[in-house]
């Protein structure tokens, strides 16, 4: 089972938020998918810092935060992911109604505007670096207000894998079907890798591109075999007392060049995750405007490639209302995901789950 973590505000709302959304997409009949448990959490905290009464309870119940402390809590989660090199992050609003100053004020790093259904997908595109071509969203006429959330990220291998060493490697899936697909190959030194509850935990180190910034973090979580996505992927961000050191003097991985791409209908999981008055006409957002709101859609698409150089990932998340000493033996330990795996990418402080994956079909490569 996954373990309950952290505290309700920081870091550890959005690890909780991330394990009570991935037992929703994982559940039965579930497959292969991305989400970004943090560009939901931002997206949702934005929302909740508007809200009053009973929604600002749920949300705040979900979110750990809501009105003026959601306000605070985003402004401080943006500068804390800043500091990630190669992440960027960015949200804004388009609306038809007023937006009192006091809300657009509280939130200072996110921008409103008028409703410019021409231009949002100019800033998706430009937001996401091209990896997400258009908002994953139709805005109609009867939205009154659209919220967009993105984080984006490009990050290099820290030690690219050799592309000469990458060949067909056999890949077996949930279903059991089985194919040879690209698969590269690395070693890595012991302390790269470690288990949480017999789930192995591998971390891929990313390179830093500018003084002060904080790599993010790549960890490839394998489960025993038939384990699912909600038992193995809270292991990427286990805290440090939970992880067990490899035995080993050696770690080699094999693990399929792979493109993960999911748009996910996540208003018919806000239910399941907490969030039910504020998706009625009784919702009160009273904080945001003097016209009645409430949210009716919430959208992400996710995507996530790797590859021999390194990783790139992008979420956009949509809420609508309306030579030395002789060779000594030493041990070796080979992992290959060669079977239904995951990947969390985290923040430069290795807890914020930024993005989260499993490969459970034969993975896939885009152009």
């Amino acid at each position: 089972m996954a373990q309950e973590t952290g505290p309700t505000t920081g870091a550890g709302a959005v690890q909780r938020l991330g394990e009570r959304w991935i037992r929703e997409l994982a559940g039965p009949g579930g497959g292969s998918f991305v989400c970004s448990p943090a560009g939901l959490w931002l997206a949702l905290a934005v929302v909740a810092a508007g809200a009053r009464g009973e929604t600002a309870d749920e949300l705040r119940a979900v979110l750990g935060v809501a009105e003026r402390q959601a306000a605070d809590a985003v402004t401080a989660r943006v500068r804390e992911l800043a500091v990630t090199d190669a992440l960027g992050v960015a949200t804004r609003v388009w609306t038809r109604v007023p937006v009192y100053r006091e809300y657009r004020e509280a939130l200072p790093g996110i921008g409103f505007g008028p409703m410019d259904t021409t231009g949002v997908d100019a800033w998706v595109r430009e937001a996401t670096g091209g990896l997400i071509e258009r908002l994953p969203l139709d805005i109609s006429d009867e939205m009154l207000l659209v919220l967009a959330n993105v984080l984006a990220l490009k990050a290099r291998w820290d030690e690219p894998f050799d592309p000469e060493e990458t060949c067909d490697l056999p890949f077996t899936d949930a279903a059991g079907a089985r194919r040879a697909v690209p698969t590269m190959y690395t070693t890595r030194a012991p302390w790269d890798g470690w288990t949480v509850r017999g789930t192995q935990v591998v971390e891929l180190r990313c390179r830093t591109e500018r003084s002060g910034g904080a790599p993010a973090r790549v960890r490839l979580v394998l489960g025993a075999p038939g384990a699912g996505a909600a038992d193995v992927l809270p292991a990427g961000w286990a805290p440090q007392e939970l992880r067990t050191p490899l035995e080993t003097d050696v770690l080699s991985i094999a693990v399929p060049r792979f493109t993960l791409r999911t748009n996910v209908q996540v208003t018919e999981q806000l239910a399941a995750l907490g969030i039910r008055v504020a998706t009625t006409p009784l919702a009160d957002f009273g904080w945001i405007s003097p016209e009645p709101l409430m949210i009716s859609q919430v959208v992400q698409e996710a995507v996530v490639k790797v590859a021999e150089e390194g990783v790139e990932a992008a979420a956009v998340t949509v809420i609508a209302a309306p030579g030395g000493a002789p060779p000594v033996p030493r041990r070796y330990l080979h992992i290959a995901f060669d079977r239904p795996f995951g990947i969390v990418v985290l923040d430069g402080s290795g807890e914020v789950p930024l993005f989260t994956g499993w490969q459970a079909d034969i993975p896939a490569e885009e152009d």
